[in-house]
């Protein structure tokens, strides 16, 4: 018997509890397995069960080497795993939570791409702005901000930065003015969200005052930015708002940035997902996906959505 069938033989005496029973999980005779395990013992050099006529036991020595075995074969079969996915499509349901507006507007326009060339699949898609609990919902990938994400025993993946900026619409500047410091801001109706409370802390960073954080407030909250970017759009206030989502109606003059020179950079998208380990086909074939489209450079940049630097400076010496 080759070492890897050995070590097989030993850790099932140890998961079954005793020769009999890895005997009868592995289809031999019990005076099979007890012969195997002493010829084991021989050639380590070592006792690996203390033996009693009702039953046996692991010996300290047995416990470091199970321990050992345990790893080794788990590390086979997921090789084994891995090699097999090469060769099956992912199918089945794949359910799926993404924040609404980055959802809607860069996620499930390329969903059909993703079903094209995985047919044996189905996808069940969220929109929501909520945190969500995975493991008690069944979902099998999120796609939440950097604010959203609490749980740490979830694999989290960064895809993407989630730069933001401050804007207003035109007819909400003309009535209440632009302001021109951050603290300025605490005077006007800033737009928030109640689902994530970390939205609504603007951080701000410059040479004279340093980092500080303002907790701004307003006369409209919403469960999702994309309802902050409608309100906005109508002029009921402030909103600090991704800008692969105002950009364009920035660039049609129907929202105008406050403060461009404090953008916040700290933010991005990240993709989380239950366990690393024994991942499923689906899943990674999901998460490869989204990683091919929006690493290492997005496609709002690789299109050119974004404002250039100097585009950036003139609207900063613009106030």
């Amino acid at each position: 018997m080759d070492r890897a069938a050995e070590m097989h033989m030993f850790v099932r005496a140890v998961d079954k509890g005793s020769f009999s029973a890895a005997a009868r999980d592995l289809d031999l005779t019990p005076s099979a397995v007890s012969k195997q395990i002493r010829r084991l013992e021989d050639r380590l050099g070592v006792r690996l069960f203390n033996r009693t006529t009702r039953r046996v036991s692991l010996t300290e020595v047995g416990h470091a080497y199970y321990d050992r075995c345990a790893r080794i074969i788990q590390e086979i079969e997921e090789a084994e795993e891995a090699v097999t996915a090469l060769n099956e499509n992912p199918r089945g349901t794949l359910r799926v939570a993404a924040t609404v507006a980055f959802g809607r507007v860069e996620v499930l326009p390329r969903i059909q791409h993703f079903l094209e060339r995985y047919p044996e699949l189905n996808v069940e898609f969220e929109l929501t702005d909520r945190q969500v609990d995975l493991i008690e919902e069944g979902i099998d990938v999120a796609i939440q901000w950097r604010e959203q994400m609490e749980d740490p025993s979830l694999i989290a993946r960064r895809l993407c930065v989630n730069r933001r900026i401050i804007c207003a619409s035109p007819d909400y500047i003309e009535r209440h003015g632009k302001p021109r410091t951050p603290e300025a801001l605490l005077d006007h109706n800033c737009l928030t969200l109640y689902e994530v409370s970390q939205f609504n802390d603007w951080a701000f960073e410059d040479a004279e005052h340093g980092h500080r954080v303002l907790h701004v407030n307003g006369n409209f909250r919403a469960n999702t930015a994309d309802a902050l970017y409608e309100a906005a759009l109508a002029g009921v206030g402030l909103a600090r708002l991704s800008t692969w989502l105002v950009m364009p109606a920035i660039r049609r003059g129907d929202l105008v940035p406050v403060l461009p020179q404090y953008p916040h950079e700290s933010s991005a998208y990240f993709l989380l997902y239950p366990h690393r380990r024994h991942l499923s086909r689906k899943v990674r074939a999901f998460v490869d996906f989204l990683v091919e489209v929006f690493t290492p450079v997005p496609p709002w940049e690789r299109e050119g959505l974004e404002f250039t630097e100097a585009e950036w400076q003139e609207r900063i010496e613009r106030g």
